[in-house]
């Protein structure tokens, strides 16, 4: 039976419990999410989002990404809390190429709902969506300064691959470190029994 992440999605919406007592609902990113998922972005502090690569402000950005969400190549998988969109995790997929074994994650939490759980929840629901699409790897990039972020992905399996000093800029043309780190899908217990 192949897997179908359309199919997978139609039946997804997961509540889970934060360190906090409170329960968040994890769910794909709908078109009629635009107002609220841009509401998301304007929660996040100016200087954290100069780190954000894309002007997630302008309201059209925002609008061209939920009108046109394939989530064959990008999966946004947001988590809501009181009908609030308080967090989102992407699988980004390269369809064919040299990299199509390679999903990249990335993550953002509402600075009020940090520190309870939420980044590591949708992380982990990402990363059963990368294995269940027969990915091999993932990879998350960092600026420098986001040192809580790379440390959260460490404590997830990540490893760092790579540190170039001053190798990108941030909106205000600011240079800054950029850091990639990576998990390998594949574990040993996948080849448990095989051979002879």
């Amino acid at each position: 039976m192949s897997y179908s992440i359309e199919l997978e999605l139609q039946k997804f919406s997961k509540a889970v419990a934060l360190k906090d007592g409170k329960k968040a609902t994890l769910r794909p990113l709908h078109k009629a999410d635009e107002k609220e998922f841009h509401q998301l972005f304007l929660g996040i502090l100016e200087p954290e989002r100069m780190f954000i690569k894309h002007r997630v402000t302008d309201l059209k950005v925002i609008h061209d990404w939920c009108q046109n969400i394939d989530y064959g190549r990008n999966l946004p998988l947001v988590a809501l809390i009181g009908g609030k969109i308080v967090g989102v995790a992407t699988l980004h997929q390269q369809l064919g190429g040299w990299k199509r074994h390679i999903g990249r994650v990335s993550v953002l939490v509402h600075p009020e709902y940090r520190g309870r759980g939420l980044a590591r929840a949708l992380i982990a629901e990402i990363l059963e969506f990368a294995r269940n699409e027969g990915l091999e790897k993932v990879e998350a990039e960092f600026i420098g300064e986001q040192t809580a972020a790379v440390h959260m992905f460490a404590m997830l399996g990540f490893r760092q691959l790579l540190r170039l000093e001053d190798y990108v800029k941030d909106m205000q043309a600011v240079l800054h470190d950029y850091i990639l780190m990576g998990l390998d899908l594949k574990t040993d217990e996948e080849y448990a029994g095989v051979g002879g």
